[in-house]
């Protein structure tokens, strides 16, 4: 495409539109942002949805046993349009730079995640470029350098003072790093970078004025009132209600939902009604093999103002009155509780704290599954003991997973969540909590199953949480006050994970010949603690027998200090704890191989207490 700029002055350049794949785009090609443009300002939420795309995206495609040459007759994926606009050679981003930033922090974890050098080289030369010797990202900004290059190596890195835009950036790729799904982490990967690469597009259009430019952006943005599928669905439903009364009513019910649910966050809207609908009418979903066709879920997820006109009739809509109804009484009562399932899942609520937890593992499924068992006539007290024992089962599989070191992001686990949510529509509270204990079960692990679990390079997040949860659930049943928001949080104010023996092999020589059997053994989750960040940064280098003592002192939770004997003198809800659930604490005068073995099984015992499955039974009577 080729235009003379609308509105440019006598002898301005064309506007260059082009089609391009993500190599075309970043492959020995700079772009410069101003400084008024700068901030990246994506959320967790932004890269949760980009992520599930393209995983579904490929996944329509791939199939086990595919050559690589296969990738280039995979489905392809549009993401978007870019604004450009080229002052003498050097590209400026107009639009476009939340999804390129995106991009670039995507290809640097998948650079990382690569064995194969050739094509690590190839995705080197789409995040930066080398001249002289000197290294420059191809999304050039130089206040972002420092951090970039310091993801790119694979290095921790601390922000002091650090504008918002780092700030996000280390956030995000910290995101991508615990929501890429673990089946792309196998042998697909290598075809999952070929097809990101060349099979999802973009467009480039390219002023040659910023004035061109900025009148491109407003005009795809600004000119008219773009529907959003929730405005469809509204439309089309208020028009089939001929009554000017009950049509009247119905807008109304549906316009105070609607701001209700913005009120909580863009999109909410859209993502309540998916959630309502797939909670309530999905009765299938695509298989996961090539050429499948998307069924209920999937499509109530991508045009659900399209799926409800054409399931008019199984959803009961045969006449004006039904219609009413529909807006009034069911959307009414499922966005109420939408939003207040999404408000919990933002800060702890009493007796909804199992969908904040959830909601921390950014377990986006949760709410079409709360909402399942659900009847518009159920009291609120019914309402409640159905939407706690979900999420107590909930909370009970993450976490079990995450011990086996068993994947929980939205592609792993949407099939498998479906099926639940099925099964679990419309049940009464006792039935849910026998048909879901049945689940759990029968699953094949549970926390025995991995007396070894430690931490890796892509679980710290999890397993912070996981301790925030312990910690939490140690003080709390001792008679304190819950401090989990304060546990789970991380960054320069906040927690982070710290090892009881310092990363000093030499140390250790005695009961370790090896340095790797030493990381093993102290990557365990019984030789972990979780501290303020300051704490390792003073005292983290310490033999056990001085950093004991600090334990009892700044910041030291009752995990930790259950390692001194001092913590159990003067303490008789502590006291009280041990002797009602019989976990085995202890204090250790000394660390020792044995020790942390102690203190392995201490943790072990301690997740089957917190997860039990006799926590949907006692969600009865709560």
């Amino acid at each position: 495409m080729q235009t003379q700029a609308s509105g440019s002055s006598s002898g301005s350049r064309e506007i260059d539109g082009k089609g391009r794949t993500i190599r075309d785009l970043l492959a020995n090609r700079k772009y410069s942002i101003d400084y008024y443009q700068r901030e990246y300002k994506w959320q967790k939420k932004q890269i949760a949805e980009l992520i599930e795309d393209l995983t579904e995206k490929f996944l329509e495609s791939y199939q086990q046993g595919d050559q690589r040459e296969a990738v280039g007759d995979y489905g392809h994926y549009f993401l978007g349009s870019v604004i450009i606009s080229d002052k003498d050679g050097q590209k400026f981003i107009i639009d476009g730079q939340q999804r390129l930033t995106t991009l670039t922090l995507l290809l640097i974890y998948l650079h990382q995640r690569l064995d194969d050098p050739d094509q690590k080289k190839q995705l080197a030369d789409l995040i930066f470029s080398q001249k002289y010797g000197r290294r420059s990202f191809n999304l050039d900004v130089p206040e972002r350098v420092e951090c970039m290059d310091s993801l790119y190596k694979g290095e921790d890195y601390s922000p002091t003072d650090a504008p918002e835009s780092v700030l996000n950036i280390l956030g995000r790729f910290h995101d991508i790093e615990e929501l890429f799904p673990e089946e792309l982490n196998s042998e697909c990967l290598p075809f999952f970078v070929d097809w990101l690469i060349e099979n999802v597009h973009l467009v480039e259009i390219t002023a040659y004025s910023d004035s061109d430019a900025y009148t491109i952006f407003e005009t795809m943005n600004d000119r008219g009132l773009s529907l959003t599928p929730a405005d469809m669905l509204k439309g089309y439903l208020l028009a089939n209600i001929a009554d000017t009364t009950l049509r009247t009513r119905a807008n109304s019910a549906w316009k105070d939902r609607v701001q209700a649910l913005t009120g909580v966050g863009k999109d909410e809207d859209a993502d309540g009604i998916k959630s309502w609908l797939r909670s309530q009418y999905a009765n299938s979903i695509r298989e996961r093999k090539r050429g499948a066709a998307p069924q209920d879920f999937d499509l109530i997820g991508t045009e659900f103002h399209r799926w409800v006109r054409d399931n008019e009739e199984s959803l009961g809509l045969a006449s004006p009155a039904d219609f009413g109804r529909f807006i009034e009484r069911n959307f009414a009562f499922y966005a109420s509780w939408y939003e207040r399932l999404r408000r919990a899942a933002e800060e702890l609520k009493p007796g909804l704290e199992c969908v904040r937890y959830n909601a921390h593992h950014n377990f986006t499924l949760q709410y079409p599954l709360l909402l399942a068992p659900l009847r518009i006539e159920d009291s609120e007290q019914t309402a409640m003991h159905k939407i706690r024992i979900v999420a107590a089962y909930l909370d009970i599989l993450i976490n079990r997973r995450i011990w086996n070191w068993r994947a929980i992001d939205y592609s792993t686990m949407q099939y498998a969540m479906f099926l639940v949510m099925r099964d679990i529509r419309n049940k009464t509270a006792p039935e849910l909590a026998e048909l879901l204990r049945r689940k759990l079960d029968e699953e094949p692990e549970s926390f025995g199953s991995n007396d070894r679990f430690r931490l890796h390079g892509m679980n710290g997040r999890q397993i912070h949480r996981l301790l925030a949860r312990m910690i939490d659930y140690v003080e709390t049943k001792s008679g304190g006050v819950s401090r989990y928001e304060e546990y789970a949080q991380r960054g320069r104010k906040g927690y982070e994970i710290e090892h009881i023996w310092a990363d000093h092999p030499e140390r250790h020589q005695d009961e370790f010949k090896h340095q790797s059997d030493f990381q093993e053994y102290r990557n365990r989750i019984g030789g972990l603690l979780l501290l303020p960040k300051s704490f390792n940064a003073s005292y983290g280098d310490l033999a056990y027998p001085q950093k004991r003592e600090h334990y009892l002192g700044q910041g030291g939770n009752l995990l930790a200090r259950s390692l001194h004997e001092n913590a159990y003198q003067h303490n008789p809800g502590f006291r009280r704890l041990i002797e009602e659930t019989n976990l085995p604490f202890r204090p250790h005068p000394e660390f020792k191989k044995a020790d942390l073995d102690a203190r392995q099984q201490l943790y072990l015992q301690l997740a089957e207490t917190i997860w039990s499955p006799d926590r949907l039974e006692k969600e009865l009577t709560n």
